[in-house]
């Protein structure tokens, strides 16, 4: 018997091997999973992914979790506090980036840099039920989605599903001119680029600098993106919001070329920060009429 118990053993250990390696493999190709990787891959691309600087998440629809229940762990990693109680997130499950992990490799091996986790009934723990292999863990500001998606669930009916944190150059060099407010960035990233206003008609949030990863940022970034959809963090990045990767991706590239011609326009005038052809009120005016946008009137003169 124990030589039989022996080749059944080995029998088993081999099938469970082989259903694993199934199971990486069609998880990998789901369709979340795919845009997920490719919106990670995209912000690389432009640059803005230094070393692991950045990180994402998407919170699944039920059909999505249906489509990759098949592939979660028999075994679940063991709970782990967030810092922040969000109880709007009780039971969801989140795709994203590992901590420490390169944004460049998310595309090639999805499993092992990044996973599904499931937030705990009460509202204030994850685990892991897919992906982040070989030890890994989720985005060190896992705090700051998960909070943030609580609040953009409440503020879009939960029609928001992507939170998107990158590091673009020039709208973080921008920050390092700016003072910490809401108000004053957008008035500038609107009156540079026409499509701007269109981008984002509701404007851009801003904090001051805060600990990375804290439950300090965390709080105040779900606070601010109660009202918009998108937050600059001076000298550090920007966090936004989508329906979908499109539209998070979209945000925050809108949100640092408009940054980026600001300070080339800047630039080419010897450093003057007044614009001789801005974009003025009354065209910003024109522009959410024809277009029938929700203009942030408090931010216009």
């Amino acid at each position: 018997m124990g030589f039989l118990d022996d080749v059944q053993g080995t029998l088993d250990r081999g099938m469970n091997a082989a259903r694993g390696a199934v199971s990486t493999v069609a998880g990998e190709q789901l369709g979340f999973v795919r845009g997920f990787c490719r919106m990670c891959q995209d912000g690389w691309e432009l640059g803005y992914h230094e070393r692991n600087g950045g990180n994402a998440s998407y919170r699944l629809t039920p059909a999505d979790l249906n489509s990759a229940r098949s592939f979660f762990y028999d075994a679940p990693s063991s709970w782990v506090a967030m810092g922040v109680t969000v109880p709007e997130m009780a039971g969801e499950h989140l795709l994203v980036t590992g901590s420490g992990k390169f944004l460049r490799n998310v595309k090639d091996d999805p499993v092992a840099n990044s996973g599904i986790v499931e937030i705990s009934p009460s509202g204030d723990a994850w685990r892991i039920v897919w992906g982040l292999k070989d030890g890994a863990r989720p985005t060190s500001e896992i705090g700051a989605h998960v909070a943030t998606h609580g609040v953009r669930k409440q503020a879009t009916d939960g029609a928001a599903r992507v939170l998107y944190h990158a590091h673009p150059n020039a709208l973080i060099a921008l920050t390092a001119l700016l003072p910490a407010d809401a108000r004053t960035l957008t008035r500038l990233l609107w009156s540079c680029v026409t499509e701007s206003v269109i981008a984002f008609p509701g404007g851009v949030g801003m904090l001051p600098w805060k600990v990375p990863g804290s439950a300090d940022l965390a709080n105040a970034t779900a606070e601010v993106m109660r009202e918009f959809d998108a937050c600059v963090w001076q000298l550090h990045g920007v966090f936004a919001s989508g329906s979908d990767f499109d539209e998070a991706f979209g945000l925050v590239n809108a949100i640092d070329k408009a940054a980026d011609v600001y300070l080339r326009a800047r630039a080419a005038q010897g450093g003057n920060a007044n614009l001789p052809f801005a974009i003025s009120d009354g065209d910003l005016r024109a522009t959410a009429s024809a277009y029938d946008l929700p203009l942030n009137e408090t931010f216009l003169s």
